[in-house]
C-alpha cells in the first residue's frame, strides 16, 4: 500500500501549477501517488501535467468536464491506494519534508490525522497563518478544534487522513457549492478521533489576485456555509465561542478605514490596515502596535 495519495485538483493555472508540482514530486518521502484532477482547464495546464508525468510515473492523470474542486477532490479520494490521503490546491506548494514529517509523525502514535502549519503568503507579504510549536496528541472534539483554529482555519490542505477513517463516515466533499472546506473540516475533526500536531514543516498557501477569497465576489456563499457548520457545532455539542471571529467594518467611499477582529476575549483594531492594535476586554488598547 501507497504510505500518501497527494490529491491536486487542477483548473486553469498554467502559472503556479509547475511550482506545485516541483514540490510534490521532490518530496522527501518517495512512496506516495500523485493524483491530478485535471477539471477542465481551458489553458495549458493540462499539457503541463502530461510533462510532469513523463518525468514522475506516480503522477495519475484524470481528465474531467469543469465540475469544481469539490467533485475533482472526490474523484481522487475515489481511486486512492494511499494510507493516507493529503491535499495540495495547485496554485499552493509544500515543504520538501512535508509528507515524510507527517507521515511518520501519524503513525508513531497512530492519529487519523496529522497537521501542519501553514505560512500565507502574496506578492508583498508573508506571515505564519497557522502555527505549530508543540506536538501534541489529542482525541477531545473540542481541543482539535482549537488546535485547527477552526472555524476561521477551516483548511483541508495542511492535514493527512488516514484513508480508511474517511471512506468508513463516507466523508466527502459536497460537490455544487463554494467555501466547500467551512462544511467538510468540522465534519471530518469530529468524525476522525486521534490528530497529532507536526513542528517545523509547513504548507504554502498563495493568495492571488484571482482567488475566489481574493476577489471576495461570493459573500452569499461564504455565509450560507458559516450558517450550515454553526448548525453543525451546535447539532453536535462543540464549542467554538472562544475561535469565531467577529469582524466589523467601517468604510468611506468604499475604502476601509477603519476594521475591528473580535476573537475569544481580544480585540484586533486596524486603522488602514497599517496600524495594528490589540486589546483585551480587561484593557482599552495594549501598548503594542504591529506595523
Amino acid at each position: 500500500m501507497t504510505k500518501v495519495s497527494v490529491i491536486v485538483p487542477v483548473y486553469n493555472v498554467e502559472k503556479f501549477l509547475e511550482r506545485c508540482l516541483e514540490s510534490i514530486i521532490n518530496q522527501t518521502l518517495k512512496d506516495i501517488e500523485i493524483i491530478c484532477v485535471n477539471d477542465g482547464s481551458t489553458d495549458k495546464s493540462e499539457q503541463i501535467l502530461e510533462e510532469f508525468k513523463t518525468k514522475d510515473n506516480r503522477i495519475i492523470i484524470i481528465n474531467q468536464e469543469n465540475a469544481g474542486v469539490s467533485a475533482a477532490r472526490n474523484k481522487g479520494i475515489d481511486i486512492a491506494t494511499g494510507e493516507y490521503i493529503g491535499f495540495v490546491d495547485s496554485d499552493d506548494w509544500i515543504d520538501l519534508d512535508f509528507y515524510e514529517k507527517l507521515y511518520n509523525t501519524a503513525k508513531k502514535h497512530d492519529a487519523d490525522i496529522a497537521v501542519a502549519g501553514i505560512i500565507k503568503l502574496n506578492k508583498h507579504n508573508k506571515k505564519y497563518h497557522l502555527k505549530i510549536e508543540d506536538e501534541v496528541v489529542t482525541e477531545d472534539t473540542n481541543k482539535k478544534f482549537e488546535i485547527c483554529d477552526v472555524p476561521e482555519k477551516s483548511y483541508v490542505v495542511n492535514k493527512i487522513y488516514k484513508i480508511e477513517k474517511l471512506k468508513e463516515f463516507n466523508l466527502k466533499f459536497e460537490e455544487g457549492i463554494l467555501y466547500e472546506d467551512l462544511i467538510y473540516t468540522p465534519q471530518v475533526l469530529y468524525n476522525l478521533k486521534k490528530l497529532v500536531t507536526v513542528t517545523g514543516v509547513y504548507y504554502y498557501y498563495w493568495r492571488h489576485s484571482k482567488s475566489i477569497v481574493a476577489q471576495g465576489k461570493f459573500g452569499d456563499h461564504h455565509e450560507e456555509a458559516v450558517k450550515r457548520t454553526d448548525e453543525y457545532f451546535k447539532e453536535h455539542n462543540i464549542d467554538v465561542s472562544k475561535l469565531k471571529v467577529i469582524t466589523k467594518k467601517n468604510k468611506i467611499f468604499g475604502l476601509t478605514v477603519f476594521k475591528s477582529k473580535t476573537k475569544g476575549d481580544t480585540t484586533t483594531y486596524s486603522f488602514l490596515n497599517f496600524i495594528k492594535i490589540k486589546c483585551s476586554k480587561k484593557q482599552k488598547f495594549s501598548k503594542k502596535y504591529v506595523l
